[in-house]
């Protein structure tokens, strides 16, 4: 009778091992799946991020159809000092924003700067935008903003460009792209008297080296 007992006792043994054995089993299938899976992600978002950091990004210009013919003549090449092209903008803004509500400043030092103010809760507040300028191949100027000096207000550089393209009075020859945190001076809209048109050729603002042609007009 005990022989009988114990080999009851042995084979209810055996069997929930042979019970428990498939659980193990499903359970390290599942870590393994997940595991494979966990891999996938982290190769994948390798790949990405190496596909992302290789591309060559272009500039985002877009295309406006140009008002001055490009083979003009150069009739005058000028090489300048901010000090001048200040005074000039200084005149420039002065007589353009004559009679207008809200007014700013543009001038450059080892960056270019606006200087404005807009209100809050009846207040007004004075910021101070600084970009980097390049010139652009076809003598246009991009200035892509770098960063912005407001105070303890955390506002955005994009909110605040959003703000001087819908309420600041511009020349139409400048482009506000909040998006892309760009101003765009097109120089190939700008007219001088007689059709005379201006090109940028270099803008170093540290050695104080600013260079830019005249053109005549295309004769027809």
């Amino acid at each position: 009778m005990k022989k009988e007992t114990e080999e009851k006792k042995e084979g209810k043994k055996i069997s929930q091992r042979r019970k428990k054995n498939p659980e193990v089993k499903k359970t390290i299938n599942r870590w393994k799946v997940a595991f494979i899976i966990l891999i996938g992600v982290i190769i994948g978002s390798l790949a990405f991020v190496f596909i992302r950091v290789t591309q060559v990004r272009e500039p985002n210009y877009q295309p406006v159809p140009e008002l001055v013919e490009k083979d003009g003549t150069p009739v005058i090449a000028i090489q300048s000092k901010k000090k001048q092209i200040n005074a000039l903008i200084d005149f420039y803004l002065g007589d353009f924003q004559k009679g207008s509500d809200i007014t700013y400043k543009f001038y450059l030092e080892n960056e270019a700067m606006l200087n404005g103010t807009f209100e809050v809760l009846g207040h007004p507040i004075q910021f101070y935008l600084y970009f980097d300028p390049y010139v652009m191949d076809n003598g246009n100027v991009q200035l892509k903003a770098k960063s912005l000096s407001i105070g303890t207000l955390g506002l955005p550089m994009k909110e605040i460009l959003k703000f001087v393209q819908r309420d600041y009075k511009l020349p139409n020859w400048v482009e506000v792209n909040p998006d892309e945190r760009t101003v765009l001076l097109r120089l190939d809209q700008f007219r001088m008297q007689n059709g005379l048109f201006i090109r940028a050729e270099k803008i170093n603002l540290v050695d104080d080296d600013i260079r830019m042609n005249i053109y005549l007009p295309k004769e027809k």
